[in-house]
């Protein structure tokens, strides 16, 4: 299927930039993948390729090459190739822009040349883009979403160890891309960026259940759908982040500090939550929780001093 689509693309480049109308022959000389077949090989697979082409509503045209009209040859005319101008305002132009900003593929600046070419972007706005960054993810979601679609049961390393599941599901949540699937019979998330050493197997080996909502299990606080063995830590927050966190907890905080309990099935997750309150959040129990906490504060320190 790969070399189908790369060779339809390459008659799709050659009839574009070319000026004239070509034969045929022209195009089993020039567009690779041709030359090395029959006669009769050649033919089934131009016809095939052109049927392609106008199926996806290209307007491949045969017309004459001389006055005559006793040769005729193949051409695309970029006119009618062209989409027309949508005739954006402004707002919308900003809107395109904003979303183009939003995210980035290996580095690159996701959808500005398109932009460019549907009337620009506002001046005021750079190009430097902001939010995900999905260059190194990029792979892994496609490969993810696959795995998803066609049913393949999937094995992966994470933190160290051999996970296997089935995935239901792909979202993103908070800045991050979340796998969600079944693994013993329970419902387990993991973070598409912690990922490694994906294997997906054949397709059709699993359903998934039905109802099953992606967004229901992600609603859950990403500490509370894991793989750690659960344990409950007891957490004092500051009068100045006891609202947003008694928020994100689903307490209501009507003034002062907070303590509460927490029920902890990702370490991590939880620990990347706790730190981004700085000294305005302490956790108290369990012991184990807090020396890995100040571990992980003590590594950063040391790296920054050095």
């Amino acid at each position: 299927m790969q070399n189908v689509i790369e060779r339809v693309l390459n008659v799709l480049i050659y009839l574009l930039e070319t000026p004239r109308p070509v034969t045929a022959g022209d195009v089993r000389r020039t567009v690779p993948g041709y030359a090395d077949q029959s006669d009769e090989a050649f033919h089934r697979m131009f016809e095939r390729d052109k049927d392609v082409l106008r199926r996806l509503g290209i307007p491949l045209e045969m017309v004459a090459m001389d006055a005559w009209e006793v040769d005729f040859g193949y051409t695309i005319d970029p006119d009618k190739y062209a989409l027309a101008d949508p005739g954006l305002s402004d707002e919308e132009r900003a809107a395109l822009s904003l979303a183009s900003r939003m995210v980035r593929l290996g580095g690159s600046h996701a959808g500005l040349e398109g932009l460019l070419k549907l009337g620009g972007m506002d001046r005021g706005l750079g190009f430097e883009p902001f939010g995900a960054d999905l260059g190194a993810e990029a792979d892994l979601l496609g490969a993810l979403f696959a795995a998803v679609t066609e049913r393949r049961p999937i094995k992966f390393e994470y933190r160290g160890n051999r996970r296997a599941l089935h995935p239901y599901g792909v979202a993103h949540r908070r800045g991050h891309w979340y796998v969600v699937g079944s693994s013993d019979g329970e419902d387990r998330v993991y973070r598409v960026d912690r990922l490694s050493k994906l294997e997906s197997g054949d397709p059709g080996r699993f359903k998934r259940p039905k109802g099953f909502d992606v967004r229901s299990v992600l609603q859950a606080q990403p500490w509370e759908a894991g793989y750690d063995e659960e344990i409950e830590a007891l957490v004092h927050f500051d009068e100045d982040v006891a609202w947003w966190a008694g928020r994100t907890l689903g307490i209501k905080v009507a003034e002062g500090t907070l303590e509460a309990r927490v029920p902890v099935s990702n370490r991590d997750a939880f620990i990347g939550w706790i730190l981004s309150f700085g000294p305005s959040a302490e956790v108290l129990a369990p012991q184990d929780l807090r020396d890995e906490i100040r571990h992980r504060i003590d590594a950063a320190l040391s790296g920054i001093a050095k």
